[in-house]
């Protein structure tokens, strides 16, 4: 625990055999009380692999239902073990796990609800292998969430993310998407409900382990994320009500 307060890693997997053990490796595990794994179905032995390492905090989906209902299956078990702090951590190792230590910090000193890892404050984002259309893609859509949100981050796209249980408790979850576009918009809830969200530099690292969605799926995503800030936008205004900021 963190001052009294229970720490957990949550790590949305999908075919994670070749990188898992090396992501789990990294993690601080004496700063953190357990380690949740939801395997999505994955075909490689991901779950198996596991076991092996140890995780005791197991789900395993019967059927593949998208990175967005890996992470509500995550944050229900989180909550449910009475956890105070939980960060989401990819188990493909394109996010470092020695970021822990300082994002737990923030939380646990209660100087932000949320910490993101950004990969665009410094300069590695381009350096670290993200490929142009996604950089470009990224500093174009945050530019627009910044203006509709009446906000202001550096990325709203990283998937390195932590939470107070506050929060998870608050924003409705499990409304949202089951695919990516539920990172976004369980930021523009956060955003919304008015919480504290702050960033930490994060290294970027693209390799043919990590996961990646195409570019078919990238624009796919690029128009959700336009709705979602048009919606958040309207919602702010009083100008519509939707169903996603119902708190």
């Amino acid at each position: 625990m963190y001052k009294g307060k229970k720490v957990m890693v949550v790590l949305p997997a999908y075919n994670a055999h070749r990188t898992l053990e090396k992501t789990y490796r990294e993690i601080p595990l004496d700063w953190v009380d357990d380690v949740i794994l939801c395997d999505d179905a994955s075909q490689d032995g991901t779950a198996e692999l596991a076991k092996k390492l140890g995780i005791r905090e197991l789900i395993i989906h019967e059927r593949n239902r998208g990175y967005g209902g890996n992470q509500k299956s995550l944050y229900q078990r989180a909550l449910a073990l009475d956890a105070d702090i939980i960060i989401l951590l990819h188990p493909d190792y394109q996010y470092t796990p020695k970021l822990l230590v300082p994002m737990i910090h923030l939380l646990g000193e209660g100087l932000f609800d949320i910490v993101l890892g950004s990969r665009i404050l410094g300069k590695g984002a381009l350096e670290g292998g993200m490929p142009l259309y996604k950089y470009l893609a990224n500093r174009f859509l945050t530019l627009i969430q910044n203006l509709l949100g009446g906000h202001k981050l550096s990325e709203y796209h990283t998937g390195y993310r932590a939470f107070t249980k506050e929060v998870l408790l608050k924003i409705p979850f499990n409304e949202n998407s089951e695919d990516f576009l539920f990172d976004n918009q369980m930021l523009s809830q956060a955003i919304y409900g008015g919480f504290n969200i702050g960033e930490i530099t994060c290294p970027t690292l693209y390799f043919a382990d990590a996961s990646s969605i195409n570019f078919k799926r990238s624009v796919i995503y690029g128009l959700g994320v336009l709705k979602v800030s048009c919606m958040h936008f309207l919602q702010r205004k009083s100008l519509a009500s939707f169903s996603l900021y119902r708190f």
